[in-house]
């Protein structure tokens, strides 16, 4: 039997919404302290424009808020 890879960090892309603030731009999803070994590709997300975004992959909605 093969042993699964050990999981570091929160689960990846399993929250469906998200608020972020400033600190958190550039926004990536996965979230940097996601697992990653479980995740979609590492995608970069417009958010500062019209201030929410949502994953293309996983769809998952970030909202920046204002702090």
């Amino acid at each position: 039997m093969i042993n699964p890879l050990p999981k570091t960090g929160e689960e990846a892309c399993t929250k469906r919404y998200q608020e972020i603030s400033l600190a958190d731009v550039p926004l990536s999803c996965p979230r940097p302290q996601e697992a990653v070994w479980n995740a979609h590709p590492l995608v970069y997300l417009p958010i500062e424009t019209l201030g929410e975004v949502i994953c293309p992959y996983c769809g998952t909605h970030y909202r920046l808020h204002s702090e």
